[in-house]
């Protein structure tokens, strides 16, 4: 089995194709010493369900997804915002 590379997912990050670890071993072994427990607790006791979600969003955190997603909430409030005054300036 040494022949068979390791399992990522795919994903674009600033409109850039990101490869990203996609096993519980790739995505311990990624993160900082300190977060490791943090990992841990989480994937032991998430329902099987739920799993994929968890390493995913573990996976997505060695990335900048983070603050892309955060810049994107912001502009959207914002817009959120200019609208509602703009219902409200025509009431």
């Amino acid at each position: 089995m040494s022949g068979i590379a390791p399992a990522t997912w795919t994903t674009h990050i600033d409109g850039e194709l990101v490869e990203i670890p996609a096993t519980i071993d790739t995505v311990r072994t990624a993160l900082l010493k300190e977060q490791r427990v943090v990992f841990d607790a989480e994937v032991g006791s998430a329902p099987a369900d739920q799993l994929p979600l968890v390493l995913a969003s573990w996976a997505l955190s060695l990335t900048s997804a983070g603050e892309e997603d955060d810049a994107v909430i912001a502009r959207l409030r914002e817009m959120t915002a200019r609208q509602q005054h703009q219902v409200g300036a025509s009431l």
